[in-house]
């Protein structure tokens, strides 16, 4: 299933592919398959208005991966980052979401 209300900008599309080894399809599954709740990021260098969200989901084949975004106004959702989370980042999201 194609979602068609997530905005890529080819510079994070970039960052994804040759820092993190994720693709769109992957980031598609992660919302597709969410299970838990959402999480607000409110470390001072990281606020945004609109508020950046995060959560911890796994692609269709099992890998994790943690997806950033803003929701727009308008309802799509503009992808920040997305990438395997660390030790920490599951434990926070495991306990608050």
């Amino acid at each position: 299933m194609k979602l068609n209300n997530l905005i890529i900008s080819n510079r994070i599309l970039l960052k994804l592919k040759s820092k993190h080894n994720v693709d769109v399809n992957e980031i598609e599954e992660c919302f597709l398959n969410r299970t838990k709740g959402l999480l607000i990021d409110t470390r001072l260098n990281h606020k945004t208005t609109p508020p950046t969200y995060w959560f911890i989901s796994s692609t269709n084949v099992g890998r994790e991966l943690k997806i950033v975004y803003i929701e727009l106004p308008d309802g799509r959702y503009e992808i920040k980052s997305a990438y395997a989370p660390n030790p920490t980042e599951v434990r926070i999201y495991a306990q608050y979401a």
